[in-house]
């Protein structure tokens, strides 16, 4: 009997800068541990704004600066039904986090929590949203950021 697959939703603002980060670095960290057929990872947003686009431009450039070139992915809005086919849904920040407690139904089954209380430096609980920055290095410092939070997450969940 196998067991049950575990899943993670990665949730920002846009899904067009930092989930798709968080979703390409929890893939790639599952891969290099051999454990990427035993999860469902995803990444969606809080508006429909950028629905069916692909990721910011530099959110893709920093992910293949770092050896990460194999991901892709069409921006989608965070579903109801999102709330009970994911273990954990994944918050940015606290507006992710109060947006995700505003919207999540009655029969939730996720855990909801923040990215950021995951960080393996103890740095601050939230992910910086780099989308407004005109210097491509806030893609690299929330690329680094999340790395260390997908490694606490692991760390605390995959067991």
């Amino acid at each position: 009997m196998t067991a049950p697959k575990k899943s993670v939703l990665f949730i920002c603002l846009g899904n067009i800068c930092r989930s798709p980060i968080s979703e390409a670095l929890f893939i790639d960290l599952l891969e290099k541990k051999g454990e990427r057929d035993s999860w469902k990872v995803d990444s969606a947003a809080i508006i429909n704004m950028h629905v069916g686009q692909n990721p910011d431009s530099r959110t893709m450039k920093t992910l293949q600066k770092n050896g990460i070139t194999s991901y892709s992915h069409k921006c989608r809005q965070i579903k109801t039904p999102d709330f009970s086919d994911f273990d954990y849904i994944i918050g940015m920040d606290d507006e992710n986090m109060s947006d995700l407690e505003g919207l999540k139904p009655k029969n939730c089954k996720a855990k909801l929590l923040m990215f950021g209380d995951y960080d393996t430096d103890g740095s601050k609980t939230y992910v910086d949203d780099p989308y407004y920055s005109s210097d491509i290095k806030a893609f690299q410092d929330v690329y680094d950021k999340v790395s260390r939070c997908c490694e606490g997450l692991y760390d605390s969940v995959a067991m």
